[in-house]
């Protein structure tokens, strides 16, 4: 029977950062102001020459020189991501070309915040069915890009980037499945929240209702979070570490709390890279694992949620 694992994470962040004193000086807002709130310092921004693909490209790129790898290794790129500009090529595509990719299936799925869990999950659905050997798994958003630089709620949230991760099949009867890497997803939506979260108008525009969001995922969260951990086979106090979609620390914080995962190291890259979207969950495993603060096997509990209002979560064993 077959499994995937992840074998290695790359990240990428535009070189211009933001400051909270730079936004005060475009909106009725302060350091303090958002520190209280979101707990966010800076954020990358990333120029009109940028586009999500090169971003996209360049975390990929170091995620496969990670691994040891060769662009034509790969068989399927699949990219979360909502802040594509054109419809065709789609995002995949373009990061495949700009790699030299050989004949890749690509791929782009738009599940906003949650894009990246429900893109790995659906890298090792593919990889266990035996439609792919090697997936690249991006998640990637310029949300500068479709931010309202006036509205002072949602401004200060945002930033850019991507990460990636090198996910490849493995032969679970060769371990006994210990070494299988990524567990069952647990994923789905609230339809009648759909609302909450929204990338839309002519042209986008990124608008929420955050307090919806924020009690949503400070008391429905927890409980799934948990279910994810049974399914996998993993106490919350046996995690190494928790990796939550980036949104605010007020969530993150209480949300690793509450899941009971005393053990664990808590992913806070919000900090200092604001809201990235699809982007956050792999760049801030990425720096956990490139900083040295989770082993090599060590379990991981990944949960994206945001646009939708979707959720997906799974635990994968760390590279």
């Amino acid at each position: 029977m077959t499994g995937s694992r992840v074998v290695a994470l790359g990240h990428y962040q535009p070189a211009k950062v933001l400051a909270n004193e730079d936004l005060a000086a475009l909106v009725d807002t302060s350091d303090e102001w958002i520190r209280s709130r979101v707990g966010i310092e800076t954020r990358h921004v990333a120029g009109p020459d940028e586009p999500v693909d090169e971003l996209a490209a360049h975390a990929a790129a170091k995620a496969l020189a990670a691994a040891g790898l060769t662009p034509d290794a790969i068989d399927l790129v699949l990219v979360a991501t909502s802040t594509a500009v054109d419809r065709s090529p789609n995002t995949a595509a373009r990061v495949a070309a700009r790699l030299g990719m050989t004949s890749p299936a690509v791929l782009d799925l738009n599940v906003v915040c949650a894009g990246f869990t429900h893109a790995l999950a659906t890298a090792d659905h593919s990889l266990r069915a035996g439609a792919a050997r090697r997936a690249l798994v991006i998640g990637a958003d310029k949300m500068t890009a479709v931010t309202d630089w006036s509205d002072r709620t949602t401004c200060v949230l945002v930033g850019d980037g991507a990460g990636a991760a090198v996910v490849e099949a493995v032969d679970r009867s060769a371990d006994g499945g210990a070494q299988a890497g990524i567990g069952p997803v647990l994923w789905g939506s609230v339809p009648e929240m759909g609302h909450a979260v929204r990338i839309e108008g002519t042209p986008s525009r990124f608008a929420q209702e955050g307090q919806a969001v924020y009690r949503w995922a400070t008391t429905q969260l927890p409980p799934i979070a948990r279910r994810v951990c049974e399914r996998a086979g993993v106490a919350p106090e046996e995690l190494a570490a928790v990796v939550l979609h980036q949104a605010n620390l007020r969530i993150i914080e209480p949300v690793a709390q509450r899941i009971g995962a005393v053990n664990a190291v808590v992913a806070r890259d919000v900090v200092a890279s604001g809201n990235t979207s699809a982007a956050s969950i792999p760049m801030a495993l990425s720096k956990l694992i490139e900083r040295g603060e989770v082993e090599s096997g060590a379990p991981a509990l990944l949960f994206g949620f945001g646009g939708n209002l979707s959720y997906a979560g799974q635990v994968i064993r760390c590279p």
